[in-house]
């Protein structure tokens, strides 16, 4: 469980992988009346307070290998030897780009970091751009790099992914290489079984982040 300061008295919550939710801090002690037991809202607190640590960053070639597998499974046109340079890059550089980031929170955590100037880099945006930077300059024949975005919801924030698919393909048919949501481990699954996330192309969905920011940065009236 992690915590990422949204606003005055609001914090986001995140619970593994699949649970993100801005909750006010005045809530969490509410909670110890409505449940009605003492230690409730101070164990809560506790957990809300505690973040969880990162995962490894060490890989094995085992791992280089299934996702170079997977890549090459995406079209019988994708070059095997293309595949399993996009999966030892893919790999090496999302743990370097974490070093490069000094990242020594979770996601969230670092994020808030990064927004409050302790930290220059390493918003999931930057890993894209930077992990995309470095997968195209191989110059793939057989590969097409995407920049797949999951807009803001009420209980979910923004993010970034670079996807990687057999050249030609839409990127829902590709493969998600996401080395910001475990701090630099990289994680991998096809999009369509990447249910934490609804990806759209960055194109699709571009002025719509563009209204978001809009009002994000409208002053409130007094």
């Amino acid at each position: 469980m992690l915590l990422q300061p949204l606003d005055r008295g609001i914090v986001v919550c995140q619970i593994g992988r699949m649970i993100s939710f801005p909750i006010r801090v005045s809530d969490i002690f509410a909670m110890k009346l409505l449940s009605g037991a003492k230690v409730l809202a101070p164990l809560f607190l506790l957990m809300l307070t505690t973040a969880c640590s990162l995962p490894s960053r060490d890989y094995s070639q085992a791992d280089v290998d299934r996702l170079a597998a997977a890549i090459t499974d995406l079209s019988p046109s994708v070059s095997p030897s293309e595949a399993a340079r996009a999966a030892a890059i893919s790999y090496a550089y999302g743990k370097q780009l974490a070093e490069s980031y000094n990242v020594t929170d979770p996601a969230l955590i670092h994020n808030n970091k990064v927004h409050s100037g302790q930290r220059d880099r390493g918003l999931c945006n930057e890993y894209t751009e930077d992990m995309l930077k470095r997968l195209k300059a191989e110059k793939f024949r057989t590969l097409t790099l995407h920049w797949a975005t999951r807009p803001p919801t009420p209980i979910m924030i923004v993010h970034h992914s670079p996807v990687i698919s057999a050249k030609g393909a839409p990127m829902e048919e590709g493969i998600v290489l996401d080395a910001w949501r475990d701090g630099g481990a990289l994680f991998w699954a096809p999009v369509v079984e990447d249910t934490r996330y609804d990806w759209q192309p960055l194109a699709e969905v571009v002025d719509d982040l563009w209204a978001i920011e809009v009002r994000r940065r409208k002053p409130t009236a007094e």
